[in-house]
């Protein structure tokens, strides 16, 4: 179970920073966009590490207070679940 959230973190992870970066590329060509919702979805659902390192390497969302806010929330949130899982998981061998 533990590999299976570690393998599925770090794709929505990665898929996630790929995400800002297709959608920055696409902003600076005025190109069809990726919703916000889509963007902060995948934070959500794990992806915000990968969304915050997005922003911070793409310098994409930086100005969007719902994304200042929104973010690290998820990044605290999804930490502190990780950290659950892991401590359940050590006690429950």
């Amino acid at each position: 179970m533990l590999k299976f959230i570690i393998c599925y973190m770090g794709v929505i992870n990665l898929f996630t920073f790929i995400i800002y970066g297709v959608d920055k590329r696409r902003a600076i060509r005025h190109a069809w966009r990726i919703p916000e919702a889509v963007l902060i979805a995948f934070a959500a659902v794990g992806g915000s590490i990968g969304a915050a390192l997005g922003m911070k390497v793409f310098h994409h969302k930086t100005r969007k207070l719902k994304f200042k806010i929104v973010v690290p929330l998820f990044c605290v949130l999804w930490l502190a679940l990780l950290v659950a899982l892991c401590y359940n998981f050590n006690n429950y061998r």
